[in-house]
């Protein structure tokens, strides 16, 4: 189930970020995604604690990333990282 519901959200052509609202990181890596103009529907950031899921869902990014932490940022399919690289990307 988890795996389905990440796998859904990292489609081709859009940029998917994993996060827990709560985080520090996770803030810090929404506040330069929401500066950029996307069309509509290209940018999500996805609250994995929203569907009770989130401990299998983290078991999944792991699986995908090497690590149970968030953010975790997805353009497509690919991974680029997670909080650090984005921001120094912006900067």
């Amino acid at each position: 189930m988890s795996q389905a519901f990440v796998n859904s959200k990292i489609q081709s052509g859009r940029l998917v970020v994993f996060i827990k609202p709560t985080y520090p990181y996770c803030r810090r890596t929404q506040e330069p995604l929401s500066q950029l103009a996307f069309k509509q529907g290209l940018l999500e950031c996805v609250d994995i604690t929203a569907n009770g899921n989130t401990t299998e869902i983290q078991d999944y990014l792991q699986q995908l990333t090497g690590a149970r932490t968030v953010p975790w940022v997805f353009i497509g399919k690919e991974c680029i990282d997670g909080c650090t690289d984005l921001v120094n990307i912006h900067e």
